[in-house]
């Protein structure tokens, strides 16, 4: 499995087809989506690629997110989440990962937070019918009827299906269709609605129920950091001059 990628969910907008359709579609934006660790098997006991994505100010950060970010060299980011994948599909860390590491056709899986609604009641939390509008039925037309049973047990079980406090969930849209990708900007466009707010921040990970595209990056395409590009070539250089001072000595 791949790692996935952290996003920003700009807005709705639709591309129209070579035949003239026209297609719905979800623009997401990665905002600097960097590499800030890994998580080992020796160590964490399991394998995991952190990233993080977009910008925050250094006061906003604690003491021990500090420290974190400055072993990696990499800058404060407002969001963090990690992705499971296998040993060799490991990103360097410091890597920023590319709107290219998805590639039209593939599905892709979408999770984030659905928009809140506040305080709902049944019909519209759950779907209820309602009662009827006639007959004795006065103005209680939306409520939502009994909620226990008879004497025995003579309580309302929990987890009853009622009025409350509807959205800020995490909602996970399953097999959207990537449509166009456009590196420059980062943009990934998505068939379809995804959850949450504009400007809310969402995961996207390849598809779990549906076949691996043949055509996906593998570990993912990405950009390497000038720090990071020039760390293997700088501990190379000493260990080819060591041998050569032992031999003259």
């Amino acid at each position: 499995m791949r790692s996935g990628v952290i996003a920003q969910k700009v807005g709705m907008t639709r591309v129209f087809t070579d035949a003239g359709e026209h297609v719905p579609v979800t623009v997401l934006r990665l905002g600097n989506c960097q590499v800030i660790g890994h998580r080992t098997k020796e160590k964490n006991g399991y394998i995991a690629v952190q990233l993080g994505s977009g910008t925050r100010k250094i006061n906003n950060v604690s003491k021990a997110e500090r420290g974190h970010f400055a072993v990696t060299k990499v800058e404060p980011k407002r969001k963090v989440a990690e992705f499971r994948v296998e040993e060799h599909e490991l990103i360097p860390v410091g890597a920023e990962i590319t709107a290219d590491h998805f590639v039209p056709g593939q599905y892709v899986d979408v999770t984030g937070t659905s928009i809140g609604k506040g305080f709902a009641g049944g019909m519209k939390r759950w779907n209820f019918g309602g009662l009827r509008a006639t007959h004795g039925v006065s103005i209680s037309h939306r409520s939502i009827g009994s909620t226990g049973g008879r004497q025995d047990p003579g309580k309302t079980f929990k987890n009853k299906k009622m009025p409350g406090h509807m959205g800020v969930d995490r909602v996970t849209t399953l097999n959207l269709k990537v449509v166009q990708t456009d590196i420059e900007r980062g943009l990934i466009l998505v068939e379809g609605a995804v959850p949450g707010a504009k400007g809310g921040w969402i995961t996207i990970r390849d598809a779990v129920k549906k076949a691996p595209h043949k055509d996906v990056p593998k570990p993912g395409k990405f950009r390497l950091a000038e720090s990071v590009a020039s760390a293997p070539a700088e501990k190379t250089k000493p260990a080819e001059a060591k041998p050569a001072e032992q031999e003259g000595a």
